[in-house]
């Protein structure tokens, strides 16, 4: 799949995870039901992913973790929040400045 059929694929389980469950839940109980979604469509689908900083040649593990990884090409950060603000946007954007996840 490329990475645009599975961000369709993504947001069709996640839109039925919400459906079903409604708002106000915690993240754990959003990212357990599209990681069980996610895998009906036999996709790769890896939960709490170890992400390293890099910092110049060495890599330090500091405990950054992405919710899903889809076939190690999309990463899925989940939040359950009124207002994506901006510690949400800067965590996405350090998740996405590591060239590969490993």
């Amino acid at each position: 799949m490329t990475e645009n059929e599975l961000a369709k694929l993504v947001f069709e389980c996640g839109l039925q995870v919400h459906k079903t469950l409604g708002p106000g839940l915690l993240e754990s109980s959003y990212e357990e039901c599209l990681f069980y979604e996610l895998s009906k469509y036999n996709v790769r689908v890896e939960k709490e992913k170890a992400l390293p900083l890099i910092y110049e040649d060495v890599k330090l593990e500091i405990g950054y973790r992405v919710d899903l990884l889809v076939e190690n090409k999309l990463i899925v950060e989940i939040k359950s929040v009124e207002a994506i603000n901006d510690v949400h946007l800067a965590q996405i954007l350090t998740y996405l400045n590591y060239q590969t996840v490993s």
